[in-house]
């Protein structure tokens, strides 16, 4: 071999150990691990983690604390209905994640936390379904997520084991249930725009227009067995509400009605142009009123066997992200402190 072909060779070598970080052992007995990590940007880092209850790999996006000199706590945040996948679509490769839509990554860089974000799960509602669907594989998200992840992700970035989970959408949902399923791994749970009733003949119906469940596809029987059953009980945090007394809760929601963010003058909105921006208020502005309602009905519940809670009702507002961001950044602070940072 030249000289110049093992500079060269050397040379490559180095540039992709920049980019792809060292993996230490971190794995579990399950047989789940981290398979590979990479820089992808400042203060940012791309994960692969093989879940073994899903016999497949899951990407994640993980945000970095301001100082990694000493252990520091994570905040797990989901995504919505498209888990944050990028699908193909008429105009193109889209996104659905809080990288797309917010500047939340500009938000945590002088925050003292782990950012972690599944990049996958789209129509799961995050949970373990009972059955494989075909298009969708096993979903075993709960298991995941309340398992197989966090002690890796403690493993790996050395954390302060204090950790708080928040979700937006399909994603709102979620963060009850996952923290009703494992009640120590939280300190708190935060559902922007989160349905909390699921198994009454509204939440069943959401449920399923989420899902995109159909005749064909069965997918609401596929999650969680026969509708109105057993199963749909058992992950309804309105019904299993007791469950989570000792966890700080945040809810927020808006009513429905256009609002300040509903205008074309939002980059969002200038993105998708003046069909996204009547999608926005009229599907948005119908979704959000029926998530006002859930939400409204879950403060009630809990206020009723006596769990504190802190609601945000915002008098308008439609389902979009640019309202949940305003609704991450305004209760970071209430999460900073139950995790004990800046």
């Amino acid at each position: 071999m030249s000289s110049a072909v093992l500079r060269t060779v050397v040379g490559l070598a180095l540039a992709f150990a920049a980019t792809v970080s060292a993996v230490p052992a971190a794995h579990a007995e399950d047989g789940s691990r981290i398979v590979s990590a990479r820089s992808t940007g400042v203060q940012e880092e791309s994960l692969v983690v093989y879940a073994a209850s899903m016999k497949r790999e899951v990407p994640l996006t993980v945000l970095l604390p301001k100082d990694t000199a000493k252990p520091r706590p994570v905040l797990y945040l989901l995504n919505g209905v498209g888990g944050g996948e990028r699908v193909k679509t008429a105009d193109g490769t889209k996104g659905s994640s809080w990288g797309d839509y917010t500047t939340y990554r500009k938000f945590f860089r002088d925050k003292n936390v782990y950012v972690v974000t599944p990049m996958s799960g789209r129509f799961s509602y995050y949970t373990d379904w009972r059955e494989p669907d075909p298009q969708l594989g096993i979903q075993k998200w709960q298991t995941f997520l309340t398992e197989e992840l966090p002690p890796l992700i403690d493993q790996h970035y050395g954390t302060a084991r204090r950790n708080a989970i928040a979700g937006l959408s399909m994603g709102g949902t979620s963060v009850f249930n996952l923290a009703i399923a494992n009640h120590r791994l939280y300190r708190s749970v935060a559902a922007f725009s989160g349905c909390a009733r699921t198994s009454d003949p509204i939440g069943q119906q959401y449920v399923k227009l989420t899902i995109n469940d159909n005749a064909r596809n069965r997918r609401a029987e596929k999650m969680w067995g026969p509708v109105g059953g057993p199963g749909w009980l058992a992950n309804d945090p309105y019904v299993q509400a007791p469950r989570l007394r000792g966890i700080k809760i945040y809810m927020t929601t808006g009513s429905g009605l256009p609002g300040e963010n509903d205008t074309l003058e939002r980059q969002d909105v200038k993105n998708g142009g003046p069909h996204w921006l009547a999608d926005q208020i009229l599907s948005g502005g119908v979704i959000e009123a029926a998530v006002n309602l859930c939400t409204q009905q879950m403060a009630q519940r809990l206020s009723s066997i006596g769990i504190p809670y802190r609601l945000t009702v915002r008098p308008t507002g439609t389902h979009a992200w640019s309202y949940w961001q305003q609704d991450l950044y305004n209760t970071w602070p209430a999460l900073a402190r139950d995790l004990a940072t800046s």
